[in-house]
């Protein structure tokens, strides 16, 4: 397999089949595929240092079918998780004059030059009068 040093792989278009059998790194369909999984040592691109991404969770990335390594330490990914996904920067707020009523309002968003803006209750009425 591309990207997974120390995988054996046979090609026979049969579905992936669990055999108790098999040490817990390695796993076959019916005997004509055989993928071997080693630990690996990576460094985390957040805070530099090296974890390791077992056997077990090379098998798991796998059957998800995903193509990457990962990228993060379990402490940065937890970090990262515990922050909202990630996102560094706070919602942008404008303030702005709503299009249809003119009052004073705040946005989360940067309105772009040329469309409508609406203030909550202006587009509220707008949204309830299309769904109607």
């Amino acid at each position: 397999m591309p990207g997974y040093p120390g995988v054996q792989v046979r090609e026979t278009g049969k579905a992936p089949v669990y055999d108790e059998s098999l040490p817990a790194a390695q796993k076959g369909v019916q005997g004509e595929r055989l993928m071997e999984f080693h630990d690996k040592v990576l460094k985390c691109s957040e805070c530099g240092a090296e974890f390791v991404f077992t056997a077990g969770e090379q098998m798991f990335f796998a059957d998800k079918g995903f193509k990457n390594e990962p990228k993060r330490c379990k402490a940065c990914k937890a970090k990262r998780a515990e922050a909202g996904g990630g996102g560094n920067q706070p919602r942008a707020e404008t303030k702005t004059t709503c299009s249809q009523c003119g009052k004073e309002t705040t946005v989360p968003f940067r309105p772009t030059q040329g469309r409508p803006v609406f203030c909550r209750e202006c587009f509220q009425s707008r949204r309830s009068m299309g769904a109607a």
